[in-house]
């Protein structure tokens, strides 16, 4: 079973349905529907001490052997900061497998990718195409407010796991490098899960 740490209200919800789809959808594998995750505030997260403590919470859930940490990248270089929580978060849990994920610059970046497909879906206007640079956007969830239907904005806790639900993941892996990192890291998580 899969453990999650996340760093928002709206990915308690959204971030199981993600990882139940691309495990299903992509992977070609089955898991049960992950457990609640830990949620920690990005700032306590990335400080000393703070994904140790998260992993550590996420290794207690009921027949924990895997633990995905996803949390934005923000301002903050993808690539830097992933392999810091990475080593960290696998130095606090070494008996387990544990990948960390950075989304590029936020997780609604990835709605950003397969916009096309999340037309009409709630209130996203039918004209909306993918923005170019899709993740230099330092405000995707703006951008989605801007690119709804007059009178409404995007409200992360109601409308992340719609759109999770939602989104199609193969736009997304075609034009998200960090969306493509998530898969690789849930499929190596996919196989140390086959192995042990």
């Amino acid at each position: 079973m899969i453990a999650t740490v996340v760093e928002g209200h709206g990915e308690i919800e959204a971030v199981p349905i993600l990882v139940q789809r691309v495990f299903n959808e992509l992977l070609g594998a089955y898991i049960d529907y992950p457990p609640r995750p830990v949620r920690q505030p990005r700032g306590s997260l990335i400080k000393a001490g703070g994904v140790e403590r998260a992993v550590g919470l996420a290794a207690e859930s009921r027949g924990c052997s895997a633990i995905l940490v996803l949390i934005d990248a923000d301002d903050d270089c993808p690539r830097e900061l992933g392999r810091e929580l990475q080593k960290r978060a696998q130095e606090a849990r070494p008996d387990l497998a544990v990948e960390v994920v950075l989304a590029n610059r936020e997780y609604e970046a990835w709605f950003l990718a397969a916009i096309v497909s999340l037309r009409g879906e709630r209130s996203i206007r039918v004209d909306a195409c993918v923005p170019d640079h899709l993740e230099e956007i330092r405000d995707a969830k703006g951008w989605l407010s801007d690119h709804m239907d007059t009178g409404r904005t995007y409200h992360a806790i109601d409308d992340q796991p719609a759109l999770t639900d939602r989104f199609d993941l193969d736009q997304a892996r075609r034009n998200s490098q960090s969306f493509r990192k998530l898969i690789a890291k849930l499929d190596r998580l996919n196989n140390a899960l086959t192995q042990s």
